[in-house]
């Protein structure tokens, strides 16, 4: 396994540094586990894609469809925009 595959959760420092700066941010261990399992499969899901895609339309679309799917699944835990049992506050 490369360690490509982790540099997403670089990404994580993020709200790690902003909750030490403000009081607005508050994540739990659980919101770092969570997210960093998202960033994870997004991550699993590109290099996936990108070995095995040779045409660049079909990888940028296949590409494109895993970020926004990533995007969704995102603001379904934060604020809860399609109104699932995993909503976030």
């Amino acid at each position: 396994m490369s360690k490509r595959l982790f540099y997403p959760l670089f990404l994580l420092l993020i709200p790690l540094i902003g909750m030490t700066i403000t009081e607005e941010i508050n994540w739990s261990l659980l919101d770092f586990l969570i997210m960093g399992v998202l960033l994870i499969f997004l991550g699993i899901g590109i290099n996936v894609v990108i070995n095995r895609t040779i045409n660049l339309k079909n990888r940028i679309l296949y590409i494109g469809i895993l970020v926004l799917t990533f995007l969704f699944i995102w603001a379904e835990l934060a604020v809860g925009v399609f109104g699932t049992p995993f909503a976030g506050n």
